[in-house]
C-alpha cells in the first residue's frame, strides 16, 4: 500500500490522480476529511480506505507491515498564520512521528518542505544541505518547514530511502478551496470573469518596479510527476529543490492569463497588505542541479504553458 498525507488537498489530490493513472490504486488516503470544501477532489479517485488524520499514526503502527511507500504532503501551509504552536503540532511534531514509524519500518519516505525554508534567499536557492540550519525563514509556516529538514539531517537511522522536496510557487487544478493561499494565477482568472481586470500587488522594494517581483512557478503536473519519479527510480536521499529552475515577473504571468483567455489586458496595481509586507518574497529561483544531476529529465511547463492548461480546467469547472 502506498500512503499519502494530506490526500484531499491540493497537490496530494494532484498526486492521488497522477498514482492512479500510473496503475496505483492501492492507496491510503490520509487528511482531515471534515473538510467538505475540498472533498470535490477525490472525486473519481481509486483508493482502498480514507484515514483521518488524527488516527493516521496509530492506524500507521498496526498496519505498517502492509505500507510500501509514504508520500506525507499534508501540512498547515498558511503563510500568514502567527500561532507557531500550531506548525509545531501538524508540520513539525506530525513530521517526525511520520519519518520515526518509516525509519523503524524501514520505509522509504518523501515528504514536503518548502521554498518558505529561504527567507529573502539571502544564501541563495541552492538545495546544499549545509546552509539548512543558516536559511532564515520569514513567517512560522517557513520556520516549521525549516525545522523539520534540519531535525531530518540530524538524524542518525534514516528510512532506506527519503526525499523532502522544497516546493516552489506552484499552480494547478485542485487549489479552489485555498481561498487566499491560492496561487495569483486562479486570483487572476477569478479577477478577470469578474471584473475583466487583474490587481497585482504594488512593489514597496526600491530595486523592483510594480509587478517585476520575480517568482519561480511551478505547475502541479511537473510536482507529481517528480514524485513518482522519486518512488521508481529511488535516486539519492536528500533534501531537493522543486521549480522550474526559472523565475518569471508577476507582469508576465498577468499577461498569460489574459492570453489564455482571449481577453483584453486590463492589469492594475494595489498596495501589499501590510501583515504580509515586511515578509514578502520579491525573488524566488530554484536552483535545480541536484534533480537533474540524479536523472530526472523531463521538462517542466514553462509558465504560459502551465497557465494555457491550467485556464481548461478551470473554464471546464474540472479537477485533475
Amino acid at each position: 500500500m502506498i500512503v499519502v498525507t494530506g490526500a484531499a488537498g491540493f497537490i496530494a489530490s494532484c498526486l492521488v490522480s497522477k498514482l492512479n493513472s500510473s496503475g496505483y490504486d492501492n492507496l491510503i488516503l490520509v487528511d482531515d476529511f471534515s473538510r467538505e470544501n475540498k472533498s470535490r477532489n477525490l472525486d473519481g479517485k481509486k483508493f482502498i480506505e480514507k484515514i483521518e488524520r488524527s488516527v493516521f499514526l496509530d492506524w500507521f503502527k498496526e498496519n505498517v507491515i502492509n505500507v510500501e511507500f509514504v508520500y506525507h504532503i499534508g501540512a498547515r501551509t498558511d503563510t500568514t498564520e502567527f500561532d507557531k504552536s500550531i506548525f509545531d503540532e501538524l508540520n513539525l511534531n506530525y513530521s517526525k512521528r511520520v519519518w520515526t514509524i518509516c525509519v523503524e519500518n524501514q520505509i522509504p519516505l518523501v515528504y514536503a518542505s518548502s521554498a518558505a525554508t529561504y527567507g529573502l534567499g539571502e544564501l541563495g536557492y541552492d538545495d546544499n544541505h549545509n546552509i539548512i540550519s543558516e536559511l532564515k525563514p520569514l513567517n512560522p509556516y517557513g520556520e516549521s518547514k525549516n525545522g523539520f529538514d534540519k531535525w531530518v539531517l540530524e538524524q542518525k537511522r534514516t528510512p532506506p530511502k527519503w526525499h523532502g522536496l522544497k516546493f516552489f510557487n506552484v499552480y494547478g487544478p485542485n487549489e479552489y478551496h485555498k481561498g487566499r493561499m491560492a496561487s495569483v494565477i486562479l486570483h487572476a482568472f477569478n479577477q478577470i470573469n469578474e471584473t475583466g481586470g487583474v490587481k497585482l500587488f504594488k512593489s514597496h522594494h526600491k530595486d523592483y518596479k510594480d509587478g517585476e517581483q520575480l517568482r519561480d512557478f511551478v505547475y502541479v503536473k511537473d510536482i507529481v510527476n517528480v514524485c513518482t519519479f522519486l518512488m521508481s527510480d529511488k535516486p539519492n536521499s536528500g533534501i531537493y529543490n522543486l521549480g522550474t529552475g526559472e523565475a518569471r515577473t508577476f507582469l508576465v504571468l498577468a499577461k498569460a492569463c489574459f492570453e489564455a483567455l482571449n481577453k483584453t489586458e486590463n492589469i492594475s496595481f494595489i498596495d501589499t497588505p501590510e501583515d504580509i509586507r515586511d515578509k514578502y518574497q520579491y525573488f524566488t529561483e530554484a536552483n535545480m542541479n541536484k534533480l537533474r544531476s540524479v536523472g530526472y529529465e523531463k521538462p517542466f511547463y514553462s509558465l504560459e504553458d502551465g497557465i494555457a492548461d491550467y485556464m481548461k480546467y478551470l473554464q471546464g469547472g474540472q479537477i485533475y
